[in-house]
């Protein structure tokens, strides 16, 4: 499929389409605390509905674009690649959020399609908020958005995961010296634990900066688009050279015209250093 604008809109639907599927049981369980199982560690949570909402996802994508590759959170890698569409999937980004009870996590679709990032959705069940990105641009509930918002450090508002217990583990006292540069250089920090739906927040300019240090592809690949079709800015940290945006470990976005380059977190992410080609 080529990356033209009337097809990646094509794609833009059918994720929404894929994400919208997922609703119905995401509203009723949440707010059930569902048993929690773990993955990596303690740190990583899982629930049945992480998995059967990926399904429910799985099942759409396919029907709609038979042959697609889906690289899901929770599936991993499927599909042999004859549609010539590769989707990135996270069925519940914020999954410890959903499992308390904190209304603040979403699902994200995201297509890539002749080695481009072309279409996106980032799906916010409780409000019924649907964010969609494609090549035309960026939009919540059908209306466009605009990345726009503070200009400098003091008046913006942050949101991380920084430092994280990998972050932690890699140097304690110097990764908090540095989150502590974070709270002392901005208005305000916010730690809301879903990397997607923050980035759909900074794509609507109602979050001024986001950063993470270690991200996976299917958790920022439609946030990514959405931030950059509505004006924003986008810097993948820690990719490998020529390597794909939304493949980087790390990234920093921020509303247009947010003075990046001044940022106390420029340096903290070190721009200059990391190889953000």
């Amino acid at each position: 499929m080529n990356a033209d604008v009337p097809a990646s809109r094509e794609l833009a639907g059918i994720a929404e389409l894929a994400a919208r599927a997922t609703g119905d049981r995401l509203r009723t369980a949440f707010r059930s605390r569902p048993q929690v199982d773990h993955k990596r560690d303690f740190h990583d949570p899982v629930t049945e509905h992480d998995r059967a909402a990926e399904e429910t996802i799985r099942a759409v994508l396919d029907e709609h674009t038979p042959g697609s590759v889906v690289v899901g959170e929770e599936g991993g890698v499927q599909g042999d690649g004859s549609g010539g569409v590769r989707w990135y999937v996270d069925p519940i980004d914020g999954t410890a959020n959903f499992a308390v009870g904190l209304p603040f996590f979403c699902v994200s679709i995201a297509a890539v399609s002749g080695g481009e990032l072309v279409a996106g959705v980032v799906y916010d069940p409780v409000r019924d908020d649907m964010f969609t990105a494609s090549l035309g641009g960026a939009a919540c509930n059908g209306e466009p958005i605009e990345s726009r918002g503070a200009a400098r450090d003091r008046t913006a508002v942050v949101a991380t995961s920084y430092p994280s217990p990998h972050d932690l583990r890699g140097g304690r006292e110097d990764v908090l010296r540095r989150y502590g540069r974070i709270v002392d250089s901005f208005a305000t920090v916010r730690r809301p634990g879903s990397a997607a739906l923050t980035l759909a927040h900074v794509a609507a300019g109602w979050a001024d900066v986001a950063y993470d240090s270690s991200i996976n592809a299917y958790d920022i690949a439609a946030g990514l688009l959405l931030v950059r079709q509505a004006g924003g800015t986008y810097v993948p940290i820690g990719g490998e050279p020529g390597g794909d945006d939304w493949d980087a470990p790390g990234y920093l976005a921020c509303v247009g015209g947010f003075d990046l380059a001044g940022s106390v977190l420029a340096e903290i992410a070190d721009l200059k250093g990391a190889g953000t080609g």
